[in-house]
C-alpha cells in the first residue's frame, strides 16, 4: 500500500512539473460549465494553485484577495440554488469565493511592507494612508483589481496543470453574502470553480477586432 502511495504521488509531482507552457494556458483556457463530479483535486495541487494565486500583483503590495472555499455539501448546495441551478457549482472539485477586504488598505498597512528595505517602507508606507482615505470609489476599485489579478493567476495555473474553471458573477449576491456571513467591510468579486471537465467548452465564439480595442496615445 505504501509503495502504491509513493507511486500515487510520484505521478502528481511529475504530471506539476510537466505543465504546459504560458502560452498555451492562456490560450486553452476556457469557462467550462460541466465538470466530473467524482473526481477530487489533491490537497497538495490545491495548495500549488494557491501559492502561485498569491504571486498576484496588488497596489501597494496590499493583497486585498480574501478567499473563502466552500466544502460543505449543504452549504454548495445552498449556493447552486442562488445561483440558478448552475451545476458546476456543486460538481466541479472546488469551489470559491474569491472576496476582498476593501479596507486592507487601512489594517496595519506597515506588515505588507515587512521584508522591504528600510529605506523604501519609510518612502511607500506612509503614502498609503492619504491614497485611499476620504475615496471609498477608489478603495472598491482597487479590491476588485485584485479580486481580477488573483482569479486570472488561479485560473491560468489551473490551465497549466491540466484542469478547467469557470468565473462566475450568474448568483444572488446579497443571500450569498449572507449565507457565507460576509464582513460588512468585505465584497465579493467573483464565484469561481475549477475542476476535471467532462466535456470541453464550445469554439470560441469570436473576438472583437483588434483595431477597436487597441489605441494610439488618445481616443
Amino acid at each position: 500500500m505504501a509503495m502504491v502511495m509513493a507511486m500515487v504521488m510520484e505521478l502528481k509531482i511529475l504530471r506539476m512539473m510537466n505543465n504546459m507552457d504560458t502560452f498555451e494556458a492562456i490560450k486553452s483556457r476556457r469557462s467550462v460549465k460541466q465538470y466530473d463530479s467524482n473526481f477530487v483535486i489533491s490537497k497538495e495541487e490545491e495548495d500549488t494553485l494557491i501559492d502561485l494565486a498569491m504571486q498576484s500583483p496588488s497596489s501597494f503590495n496590499i493583497q486585498h484577495w480574501r478567499v473563502l472555499k466552500i466544502e460543505d455539501k449543504e452549504i454548495r448546495r445552498k449556493v447552486r440554488e442562488l445561483s440558478f441551478d448552475q451545476a458546476q457549482v456543486t460538481d466541479a472539485s472546488l469551489l470559491y469565493l474569491i472576496c476582498a477586504d476593501v479596507k486592507a488598505w487601512d489594517k496595519n498597512p506597515s506588515s505588507y511592507w515587512r521584508n522591504a528595505p528600510k529605506a523604501v517602507q519609510d518612502i511607500l508606507v506612509p503614502w498609503i494612508n492619504p491614497f485611499y482615505s476620504n475615496n471609498e470609489q477608489l478603495q472598491r476599485d482597487e479590491a476588485m483589481r485584485s479580486v481580477g489579478f488573483f482569479a486570472q493567476t488561479l485560473m491560468l495555473s489551473a490551465r497549466a496543470m491540466g484542469y478547467d474553471s469557470c468565473p462566475m458573477i450568474g448568483f444572488q449576491i446579497d443571500q450569498v453574502a449572507e449565507l457565507i456571513k460576509l464582513p460588512k467591510d468585505h465584497v465579493i468579486g467573483m464565484m469561481l470553480v475549477i475542476g476535471k471537465a467532462l466535456q470541453p467548452a464550445w469554439p470560441k465564439p469570436g473576438f472583437v477586432e483588434k483595431e477597436a480595442i487597441f489605441k494610439y496615445n488618445s481616443f
